[in-house]
């Protein structure tokens, strides 16, 4: 068949679009099948409750080629009230059943649907911090929002109606064959063209779904980003190119649509054809076999009608299949972080101390452009470090190292001689906490999104956390105390009081090592400085790892690392460092006067 081709590859298009994996098709099947398994008693029900329904549409039919065989036939005691009255109870308990089958598989669709948002939801938030960071909020985005909603159409509608439409259809044919097993065979004149059309389609359309998935969740990625990043982008005057690469994205990604609607406009004419010779043939063939004398004229009557009938199933099965294409895309991307594991995570390690250590660390975001450059550094228990340096110089990059975010190319990060990389993420958490300038403030009240940090902590210990990071007078201030719903919808916190919020759950998480990424940066210098002063008790006896461009934070440390291209350039007190005259003597020159 000849067409519109399928878009070439282009540098913004959907192939490139996404960090997070799409599932394989084993991967894909696997789970249905559980999913199956888990719902298999519903959906047996829906089976059974369609098999009637069915079972009650062909009564009309074979009461009618009944009837249209004793008058063919002669005889004159046709009773056609009984009929009537047959047809009357068949298509009440079709009506009937019918509404059933609507409810079940409503019902059904509505159960698997609730347990893959729940399982997307579940293993999402389980992801490594690492992998969430790199994959950037686009896809992640996409997935739960328009591959969501793609699914719930086929969950509620394909999946039920695909299981109706095999069941219809299967028993239309045994029936057709039960009752005129020559005109069978008519059903057969129509196959070829059937099977060469599908196979022709089915080929082409789930790749072209996925790279139509694909560019949505790019177009998604660039709107999200630019919108985060609205005002860098304005302060660099970089409109121009995020529209130009917008453009780009949604061009690609409207091919890929123009592609799939040209694909289902050569399937749909195919499937009508079908049809139309599926009852053409019977008709035909039927009325030779007839004149021949091979069947009756009762039985092709009930043969045509059946025939008639096996239009809908076809046409149920093959649309809600085109459905299914699209669904399977949307569901091998939600099943994809089925197949993301921590990298190399083993229960069994455990640290043997809070010393943390760094050795000849290296490490990239992107293949073949490191980032960090053989990086060696010792953290002591209960020492206070601060790295420092000018921006782009690796310093939250080296802090999310050693809160065990990321993994280094090469090289190891350890806690206690245990290798954070191994360690699964919730026992890091258990030891190391990292606070940095990204923060969220949960829809719920203000005692739940404190809650996250330590569910079993009552209202005193989170009026403690709260006035350890001089929150609690603003805290206290509120209508409904630690009970007044804040973010969307509720009381609007401001950026620094939801910054207290996320240091006061880190007071809650107790963690005895702690990274601080301009954990005060959304609070002028007076208030950050009283702040840090109120978390100095905090913060007494914890190793403190603080990535700081405001340098008051450096004069308190015990040890201070200056990072330089990626690598630790010098390492020291204040005092030694001031003394040296180098890259730190010009920071704190520049910064103190």
């Amino acid at each position: 068949m000849i067409g519109v081709a399928p878009p070439a590859h282009d540098p913004a298009a959907p192939e490139s679009a996404t960090t997070l994996p799409v599932a394989t098709s084993a991967t894909v099947r696997r789970y249905v099948r559980a999913m199956l398994r888990r719902h298999r008693k519903a959906f047996v029900l829906l089976v059974t409750v369609n098999a009637v329904a069915v079972a009650a549409s062909m009564v009309g039919p074979y009461l009618l080629g009944g009837l249209v065989e004793d008058l063919s036939s002669g005889t004159r005691d046709v009773h056609p009230e009984l009929t009537v009255s047959l047809f009357a109870v068949a298509l009440a308990v079709q009506t009937l059943f019918v509404w059933m089958v609507r409810l079940r598989g409503a019902v059904l669709g509505e159960e698997m649907l609730a347990d893959l948002r729940e399982d997307f939801l579940v293993r999402s938030v389980a992801l490594p911090p690492g992998v969430l960071e790199r994959a950037g909020t686009g896809d992640l985005l996409s997935r739960i929002t328009t591959d969501i909603d793609r699914l719930a159409n086929a969950m509620r509608e394909a999946v039920p109606q695909l299981a109706i439409g095999f069941v219809w259809a299967g028993l239309l044919l045994g029936a057709l064959t039960l009752t005129a097993p020559p005109l069978a065979l008519c059903v057969l004149v129509a196959l070829p063209l059937l099977v060469i059309g599908c196979r022709w389609y089915f080929r082409r359309a789930p790749g072209a779904y996925r790279s139509e998935a694909a560019g949505y969740a790019a177009v998604a990625a660039s709107l999200t980003e630019t919108v985060d990043a609205g005002r860098t982008i304005e302060a660099h005057r970089l409109g121009r190119r995020r529209i130009e690469l917008s453009d780009r994205r949604i061009a690609a990604w409207t091919r890929w649509e123009r592609y799939t609607l040209w694909l289902r406009s050569v399937l749909f004419p195919v499937v009508d054809v079908t049809h139309a010779l599926v009852f053409g043939s019977v008709l035909i063939i039927g009325g030779v076999f007839a004149l021949q004398g091979w069947v009756s004229v009762g039985q092709l009557t009930t043969g045509a009608l059946f025939a008639q009938m096996l239009i809908d199933p076809i046409g149920l099965i093959l649309r809600w299949y085109d459905e299914l294409q699209v669904a399977q895309v949307s569901l091998a991307r939600l099943v994809g972080v089925h197949e993301i594991e921590p990298d190399g995570a083993d229960a069994g390690v455990e640290p043997r101390g809070r010393d943390i250590r760094a050795d000849d660390v290296r490490f990239g975001y992107r293949t073949g452009s490191d980032v960090l450059h053989g990086v060696s550094l010792e953290v002591a228990p209960g020492s206070r470090v601060a790295l420092v340096g000018p921006s782009g110089a690796g310093k939250s990059t080296l802090g999310r190292l050693l809160a065990g975010i990321y993994e280094p190319r090469s090289g190891a990060v350890t806690l206690g001689g245990a290798e954070l990389a191994r360690m699964p993420a919730e026992r890091v958490r258990r030891h190391v906490a990292l606070v940095n300038q990204e923060h969220h403030v949960f829809v719920g009240s203000l005692r739940d999104n404190l809650l996250l940090a330590r569910t079993t902590a009552d209202d005193g210990e989170l009026w403690a956390a709260l006035a350890a990071v001089d929150a609690d007078d603003w805290a206290r201030a509120l209508e409904g105390g630690l009970d007044t719903e804040v973010g969307s919808g509720g009381v609007a916190l401001t950026p620094a009081q939801a910054q207290q919020v996320a240091l006061a759950r880190l007071v809650l998480a107790d963690p005895h090592t702690l990274v601080l990424d301009e954990a005060t940066s959304l609070l002028d210098p007076r208030a950050a400085r009283h702040l840090e002063r109120s978390l100095a008790s905090v913060l007494e006896g914890r190793t403190v790892v603080a990535i700081a461009h405001r340098l008051h934070t450096a004069h308190d440390a015990d040890v201070i690392a200056v990072a330089e291209d990626g690598r630790i350039t010098e390492l020291g007190s204040h005092e030694e460092l001031v003394a040296a005259g180098g890259t730190y003597a010009s920071l704190w020159r520049s910064w103190h006067h």
